[in-house]
């Protein structure tokens, strides 16, 4: 099955106008008098009769246009746009035309409506909390807020979430559904604490009402036209999202309005004759009151084109490997693989598909290429052969000559790598075995069976001896997921040897030293994450026999001593050889003569003489007769190999790709230290270390070529580096491709059903029916040309599986405003001109010694324009981050006027200082209550910089207190269950005494006193887990909310177009009664929430209560 792969004229189909009937129509909403509906297709805003008919299209500019919001008088639009790079909101007339900008900050700014009296609209942003609120400080969570419809400052309206607002005809109330935490917003059919409910506020007691508080999905909450009912969307009695209704009076009356089956309702609105509007399955529908769903047909029409975009890249290959002879760099990049000259910028695409290609390798011959493709939905083997025998190399090559290898539509096959002589081809065979195909007569073998690999994300690290006849691979050899080992096995099959036997994680095996060592990678002597991930690590050695190990042991001297005299012991052979072979010549001559009648000489005689005298068969090859002489058979001693493992790097760190000189003499490898990573080399037999290259780079692989040059080959870098002057040259490239981007999207599309296939950790797939669900969200793909789209089609799609950790991510990367900080809350209840600072934040550019700068103080003017009641902030702040800004300042207190030069500060740094403010407040406010009795720690995600923070203030600053309380609430997961349950359930078993002094209560390095632990609807996967090991290992209470149960492991995997990310749940944890965590809730022993009336004035109620639970338990224990 072969074909040639040529230089194909890409033509652009000419423009043409039709009419469509749209699928995929998003953000509906039907104007006041119900005679028209606004929607969003393909990133643009449209607008149809109610009855249906042709759709006008409202927006025309390239960029994204969603979440439009009609004015009352139904003559306006607002919505969202990301055409200055981020979404801001803007207004248009009803009917189409100019549109002028509104909000300039660059978080995303989502309008929800307008007031009643036209003159303002409400939007959720993540903008800043009001000074006073004690809410968590995160970007993940809006406030309300608004803009006059003229433009002019932002006021804020509420400092908790609010989002979807809509006013009763008075303005004096309005309903909204809340944000509790961190889940995908399309999640579908899960019953826990973070699900959102429908609250109702009165803006003049700024009462909140909760009038749903349930668990499960009710939101976008609109008002019947009397404002004596309410509608919503719920997920209720089992079902997908549908309409419901209840009377304002009494909530808990509710009825069903429709009932849809399988796919969600969505995108609730109501005209002011009670007209419904809403979508299904992608479709517009109205509902008149006691009537049913009427669907909305609706046409329009485009002019859209092949989306067949040139894209151009100097850099960001996701995987790269050099030939044998370093002449050529093959490299994958969005998918495709390319090849270009080491020494030229000349480049060659060598595939041409929207799908995926992955783990490309060169043969021996410098001419044939290996890859994995998952083109036909299922990963497979290809090769890629130069065809013309004029063409030097790839990158200058007329034909290319492509085969699949071992088709099949069901078994995967992955991770190529040809055997040192070419003859064969090991991969890896559906995820989690070995295997190798003899190239010749096609068999295949099973070299492991797969037993000793838990991870579905496709392979592991495994590489062939330099005599064919073994590989080194990483396996798990204990059950002990995810600490591998690294071991060696037959190339023919068999058992694994496990050289390592470690409880740590070793992994990366190469063979180096002409295959009788195996150089690897090992966190066993690194500085221990308290996390899964982050340990640092070690590149060590393991010695397969005693020799290669004595020669290792040698001094400088010994060792240059034995070089000398292998050197003649060479040579003298050499002449001794010589000899033989001209005997043997003048033999085979005589014996050519004396059988000349018969034809020819003895075949495999002459085979025999002539493997002897060849240097190569074929001279593409490049391979000498020395090379060949020194292709020894591998040696392996396993007696006593666990002492022959060698650490090599002095200091263990951050490491990435490492690799040993041709010699053996000397150790490269890429380490983190300060930034990225950089190149370091170590002479071994000296052990002299020294950073070689300063380089500050990301991922990068260290590969060899046959001379011993040395090649770095990342996604910012490709160099190659000279082997005796360590000098480095740049490789640059240019790799320029066609991309029909509808084409990409679909087969980005069957990769996300294949992965949650073969990789989502419950093989049921929670009973839902993936093939079935998969052609039903199938369907719109052909309606969405945007990342957008695509990105929340995945996460509508994944959120069916009704799981945590899942859904598309859409990461633009456009030139956008980027608001900066100046390190100050303001009082949003100020009107006058200027900002009116209401605190300033510690170690923010306004916290030093020299300025006069203080609360009360306002800011009339930055770099000289005049923050006055029709212009905002923001827009004198955007993209001033590190720059000198000039801040004019007026103090009311004194009258005094002046001016300060500072540097804002970006939205992460700024973020930064308000999380250390608000733990320093909630240790303050614990210290108060407790009058000095209690301690107060927040664990901020489940990793290793956290978890050293609260080991050092337990410990430090704590150590005194009768008791600690623990909160997580808002953490967003890691992996710490284990860490956190040792650290917190020590028992106090003897104490440390000098000359009758105590010093020291034992155990040391654990609290041995009792604690308390705060949880909210926020927490987050693995802090799912640990509150729930905390509990269930009887270390303490729990207080606060209830924790949806979020606990599994996800693998984030981002596809081959690089803005798109999505997330799938590969690990779960069950418990012994056979049940997982995953949607199992997890509830506290004292359960309390925060008002968001009193939040947001510094109230932490649950706070409050955890620390007066613990201390009514110490006082407990006393009497």
């Amino acid at each position: 099955m072969k074909k040639l792969i040529t230089s194909l004229a890409l033509v652009l189909s000419a423009l043409s106008s039709y009419a469509i009937t749209p699928l995929w129509m998003r953000d509906a909403r039907i104007s006041p008098d119900g005679s028209e509906i606004v929607f969003c297709y393909k990133g643009d805003i449209y607008k149809v009769p109610a009855q249906g008919g042709t759709a006008v299209q409202l927006t025309t500019q390239t960029s994204y246009e969603a979440n439009p919001v009609w004015s009352p008088d139904g003559k306006q639009i607002a919505f969202a746009s990301d055409r200055n790079g981020n979404f801001d909101l803007f207004i248009m007339p009803a009917d189409g035309g100019a549109a002028r900008r509104l909000t300039y900050h660059s978080a995303s700014e989502i309008p929800s409506a307008f007031t009643p009296d036209g003159k303002y609209v409400f939007f959720s942003a993540s903008i800043q909390d009001p000074a006073s609120s004690a809410l968590f400080p995160t970007g993940a969570m809006t406030e309300l807020y608004k803009v006059p419809v003229a433009g002019g400052r932002t006021e804020q309206v509420l400092g908790t979430p609010a989002e979807l607002v809509c006013f009763d005809k008075t303005g004096k109330n309005f309903l909204y559904q809340d944000r509790k935490g961190f889940e995908d917003e399309w999640r579908k059919h899960h019953t826990s604490s973070i699900t959102r409910d429908i609250w109702l506020y009165n803006t003049q007691t700024g009462k909140h009402t909760n009038l749903t508080n349930r668990g499960g999905e009710d939101r976008n909450p609109v008002y019947a036209p009397d404002g004596n009912a309410v509608y919503f969307l719920s997920e209720r009695d089992g079902g997908s999202f549908n309409v419901y209704t209840f009377p304002l009076n009494t909530p808990q009356e509710v009825k069903a309005v429709t009932t849809f089956k399988t796919h969600p309702v969505r995108f609730l609105s109501v005209s002011d004759k009670g007209t419904l509007c809403y979508t299904y399955d992608g479709e517009l529908y109205t509902q008149k009151s006691g009537a049913r769903p009427e669907k909305v047909k609706v046409e329009l029409v485009r002019d859209d084109e092949q989306q067949l975009a040139t894209l151009k890249f100097s850099q960001g290959a996701t995987s790269a490997s050099v030939s044998p002879d370093g002449k050529q760099i093959a490299f994958i990049v969005r998918g495709d693989v390319f090849v270009t000259s080491t020494d030229y910028a000349t480049t060659k695409q060598i595939t041409n598909t929207p799908a995926k290609e992955a783990a490309i390798s060169f043969a021996p011959d410098n001419r044939t290429l290996v890859y994995a493709s998952e083109r036909t939905g299922n990963w497979q083997l290809y090769t890629a052969k130069i065809s013309r025998k004029e063409d030097p190399n790839f990158p200058n090559a007329t034909l290319i000559e492509e085969e699949v290898l071992l088709p099949s539509k069901t078994v995967e096959r992955t991770y190529p790598q040809y055997s040192p002589d070419g003859k064969e081809l090991a991969f890896i065979e559906d995820r989690n075995r070995l295997m190798v195909l003899n190239l010749k007569t096609k068999k295949v073998r099973q070299v492991t069976d797969g037993s000793t690999w838990y991870n579905t994300g496709g392979g592991f690290d495994y590489e062939w001896s330099p005599d064919g006849k073994w590989f080194t691979l990483e396996f798990i050899g204990n059950r002990h997921d995810p600490y591998s080992d690294v071991g060696i096995v037959s190339a023919q099959g068999g058992a694994i040897t496990n050289l390592t036997n470690s409880g740590y994680i070793s992994g990366a095996p190469r063979w180096v030293l002409d295959g009788n060592a195996i150089l690897f990678q090992t966190e066993r002597y690194g500085m221990r994450a308290h996390a899964s991930w982050g340990s640092q690590q070690d590149v060590m050695l393991v010695f397969l026999n005693q020799d290669a190990y004595n020669r290792y042991r040698l001094s400088k001297e010994d060792f240059e001593l034995l070089k000398e005299f292998e050197k003649e012991q060479k040579k003298a052979k050499e002449k001794d050889d010589e000899k033989t072979k001209d005997g043997k010549k003048s033999k085979a001559e005589k014996a050519d003569k004396g059988n000349a009648n018969k034809g020819k000489t003895d075949k495999s005689k002459a085979d025999k003489e002539k493997s002897k005298v060849d240097s190569s068969k074929d001279s593409n090859q490049d391979e000498s007769a020395d090379d060949k002489a020194d292709q020894k058979e591998i040696l392996v001693e396993l007696n006593g190999i666990e002492d022959r493992i060698v650490r090599l790097t002095p200091n263990s760190s951050d490491l990435g790709s490492a690799i040993l000189s041709k010699d053996g003499e000397d150790l490269y490898y890429f380490s983190a230290f300060e930034g990225g990573y950089d190149l370091w080399k170590m002479n071994l037999r000296e052990k002299d270390t020294k950073r070689l290259h300063k380089l500050n780079t990301g991922w990068a692989s260290l590969m060899l070529d046959k001379k011993g040059d040395i090649f770095l080959l990342g996604s910012r870098i490709m160099q190659k580096m000279d082997a005796k002057s360590d000098a480095l040259k740049s490789i640059s490239y240019q790799a320029e491709m066609k991309m029909d981007l509808a084409a990409e999207r679909e087969t980005m599309f069957d990769h996300v059903y294949k992965q949650h296939q073969k990789r989502f950790y419950n093989v049921n797939m929670h009973g839902v029916d993936w093939d079935a669900m998969t052609n039903a969200y199938r369907k719109f793909l052909p309606h969405i040309d945007n990342n957008y789209d695509f990105a929340e089609l995945l996460s509508e799609w994944l959120g069916e599986l009704n799981v945590s950790h899942t859904g598309g991510r859409y990461s633009p990367k456009g030139k956008g405003d980027v608001t900066s900080n100046l390190g100050l809350l303001f009082d949003w209840d100020y009107q006058g001109k200027g900002m009116q600072i209401a605190e300033v934040i510690e170690k923010g550019p306004f916290d030093h010694s020299r300025t006069k700068v203080k609360v009360g103080c306002i800011i009339e003017k930055i770099n000289g324009e005049e923050i006055t009641l029709d212009n905002d902030i923001t827009c004198l702040l955007n993209n001033k981050a590190g720059k000198k800004t000039l801040i004019s300042i007026y103090n009311p207190q004194n009258k005094e006027r002046w001016e300060e030069v500072v540097m804002p500060v970006t939205n992460g740094q700024l973020n930064g200082l308000l999380y250390k403010r608000w733990v320093k407040q909630r240790a303050a406010d614990v210290e108060k209550w407790s009058k000095g009795r209690l301690g107060y720690v927040h664990i901020q995600s489940m990793g290793d910089d956290s978890f050293r923070t609260v080991y050092s203030d337990i410990l430090g600053k704590y150590n005194n207190c009768e008791g600690i309380v623990i909160d997580t609430r808002f953490n967003g997961g890691g992996r710490l269950h284990e860490d956190i349950e040792i650290l917190f359930s020590g028992q106090k078993y003897f104490t440390q005494v000098v000359r009758g002094r105590e010093a020291c209560d034992m155990p040391s390095r654990r609290w041995n006193k009792p604690s308390i632990m705060l949880q909210c609807e926020a927490n987050y996967s693995n802090a799912h887990g640990t509150p729930w090991v905390y509990k269930h290992q009887k270390i303490g209470k729990l207080v606060g909310m209830p924790v949806p149960g979020t606990m599994t492991s996800v693998s984030w995997e981002t596809l081959q177009d690089p803005s798109l990310v999505f997330g799938i749940p590969i690990v779960g944890y069950r418990l012994p009664d056979g049940s997982y965590l995953e949607n199992t809730q997890l509830e506290p022993d004292v359960k309390v929430a925060n008002n968001p009336e009193t939040v947001v004035k510094g109230e932490d109620t649950q706070l409050k209560v955890a620390v007066d639970e613990l201390l009514k338990e110490i006082d407990s224990q006393k009497k």
